[in-house]
């Protein structure tokens, strides 16, 4: 199975949301940051993320997301469905033309496969992803690397 790049930003960018939420929204600019994504895939993404119910967004000076609900009500799977992202380890892309026209042999294997996939991912929520030792090391070595290249600006 490949997840594409879609799903996999989609849901990395949640998870940054979800580790970095404060009181005050987060703009896509710190998860841009933070994340290595290009800023007007991130807006592409959230436009999906929002229409979808998964996020909010303010507008404004100060502005940006805020996750739509708790944590443990946003499961992986619906991240990737929201941006159209089928888990899909066959390789026609879910038409049955896998061969000339035809069911290929193993067509039925791979789309079971997909289904197990798409059901592993429903049954992890970001406040799941969130618990993991190894998340939380890597969120923190991100601030720390955004800290560190931020230069201080200084009032004289």
């Amino acid at each position: 199975m490949k997840l594409t790049t879609k799903g996999r930003y989609a849901v990395t960018a949640m998870l940054d949301l979800a580790l970095n939420a404060s009181d005050q929204p987060i703009s896509l600019a710190d998860i841009s940051e933070r994340q290595d994504i290009s800023l007007s895939y991130l807006e592409q993404l959230f436009a999906k993320l929002r229409r979808q119910g998964l996020v909010d967004s303010v507008r404004g000076p100060g502005g940006g997301y805020r996750l739509s609900r708790e944590c443990d009500d946003i499961h992986v799977a619906a991240v990737i469905d929201a941006v159209n992202e089928s888990v899909d380890a066959t390789g026609c892309q879910g038409s049955h033309g896998c061969q000339a026209g035809e069911i290929c042999l193993t067509h039925h294997l791979w789309t079971d496969l997909s289904k197990q996939i798409h059901g592993f991912l429903t049954n992890i929520t970001l406040a799941d992803l969130m618990a993991r030792r190894d998340v939380q090391n890597v969120a923190r070595k991100q601030l720390q690397k955004v800290t560190v290249s931020t230069p201080l600006h200084f009032v004289s």
